[in-house]
């Protein structure tokens, strides 16, 4: 007999939030108000909460199927009891290599902010030394389980929050009124065209800002009660992630105006323009954190989810997610750090247009599915119902579809690959192994 494993100390409804709030809060939260800026001037705040309420239909599609499983592996398990076994083992390397893409784009967040103002980053061999430093740390804390994951993730989250909730608290009276001008820019106002052009780009940069929230069900079998916690954490997250960023926007704005355009890290200047170069120094510190924060949870995503796929339904051999002593999946740990480690080799720009691809490939057929069980009466809702019949689902899907018309041909052929390499590892390797429980879902659990 094999040694028996300890029983591990499941996460709870707090350490579920602040999982959500690191997996949205991150790089963008302070690199991307630049971005915004420039293509919608005041009126990116407008942007924003438009930006906010149309993910937040995908979120609720997201907890309404979260709802009805209590399984690892979100997307992928939620299209394989909709559509079968080639759609969720296409699906679940596809998240794999989105949680990856994501793991690489913080980590390179990470060492591009350090080099833009320690000097001896810009040297290569210092550049890239950090970023594969940074993942042999997140390899071996992930090595020990969940509760120093839990540790370091509520400590991230919690100093994060009071950065962000600092910068509010005192920008707001360093703002001054003649900042709001202009509420658009001009070239926005010669036309409808001109106008959705520039509406287009902006909400493209803020869409991005949300997609993190797709990670929280990952981990469901390492959460107490997931079919009821997980979707009160998705509408709770959504919530304080939009009111977060709309304000830490707008006082970025009252502060230092039409320069929010002019810096890499506007926030940051802002604060430092508010209340001196101490100010700048914090704020850097909270960007440091969040990202630093963003890529460890993906660092905790990324195994957990290739693992679900050997545990959940053997659609990848078992010993993939192989547990080691603390009950980590250490060989799916160490899988996810080496693709990892081979995408840190590339932009954070192009990181970045490989997630909003990855996100849209699993975004429409967990919509979907979200259809059919409410056609078909499949896998009743335990915890949370969508509302509105087909309403929401409809309206997530034509958001979800906008997104098409923003990826490069680059990333279409690298989402085409991902997707042909899947098919061929499946028709030769992925089929032949039995599902232990066919057709019976891991769903509705009474997880206490």
């Amino acid at each position: 007999m094999g040694k028996s494993v300890a029983p591990t100390k499941k996460l709870s409804f707090i350490s579920i939030f602040f999982l959500g709030i690191n997996a949205i809060i991150g790089s963008g939260a302070f690199l991307l108000p630049k971005y915004i800026y420039h293509d919608m001037d005041l009126m990116s705040v407008v942007v924003l909460l438009c930006a906010a309420v149309t993910v937040s239909m995908i979120a609720l599609c997201y907890a309404d199927l979260s709802s009805r499983f209590s399984g690892s592996g979100a997307a992928w398990l939620y299209s394989y009891y909709a559509f079968g076994r080639f759609a969720g083992y296409e699906l679940g390397l596809f998240t794999w290599f989105l949680t990856c893409c994501t793991y690489a784009a913080e980590v390179v967040a990470f060492v591009t902010t350090l080099r833009s103002f320690v000097p001896a980053y810009k040297n290569d061999a210092v550049y890239f030394g950090t970023a594969i430093g940074l993942i042999v740390l997140f390899t071996i804390i992930n090595f020990f389980g969940r509760k120093l994951v839990k540790f370091v993730d509520n400590t991230s989250s919690i100093a994060k929050l009071g950065v962000i909730i600092l910068f509010i608290v005192v920008g707001v009276f360093f703002m001054h009124w003649s900042n709001f001008s202009p509420v658009m820019p001009h070239a926005a106002t010669t036309g409808v065209g001109p106008f959705f052009k520039h509406f287009g780009a902006a909400f493209s940069e803020v869409f991005y800002l949300f997609t993190g929230f797709s990670f929280i069900p990952i981990a469901a079998r390492q959460m107490q009660n997931p079919t009821k916690n997980i979707p009160r954490v998705l509408i709770s997250v959504m919530i304080t992630v939009t009111i977060l960023y709309a304000l830490t926007v707008l006082i970025g704005i009252g502060i230092i105006g039409s320069k929010m355009s002019d810096y890499t890290a506007p926030i940051a200047n802002a604060f430092g323009k508010a209340v001196g170069e101490w100010g700048y120094i914090v704020i850097i510190i909270g960007m440091l954190l969040s990202i630093f924060g963003v890529a460890f949870i993906s660092s905790f995503n990324a195994p957990s989810l290739v693992a679900s796929l050997a545990e959940e339904h053997n659609l990848v051999p078992q010993w993939v997610g192989k547990k080691n002593k603390y009950n980590a999946p250490w060989i799916a740990i160490i899988m996810s750090a080496i693709i990892t480690a081979l995408l840190i080799t590339q932009s954070y720009i192009f990181l970045v247009s490989c997630i909003v691809l990855a996100s849209f490939v699993q975004y429409v057929p967990s919509i979907f599915a979200v259809m059919k069980f409410k056609h078909d009466g499949r896998y009743p809702n335990k915890g949370f119902k969508l509302p509105g019949g087909y309403v929401i689902p409809v309206i997530a899907l034509l958001v979800s579809c906008y997104l098409v018309f923003n990826f490069t041909w680059k990333t279409f052929f690298v989402g085409i690959g991902v997707a042909v390499i899947a098919a061929l590892l499946y028709f030769f390797s992925g089929r032949k192994r039995k599902d232990p429980h066919p057709g019976v879902p891991v769903a509705n659990e009474n997880n206490k």
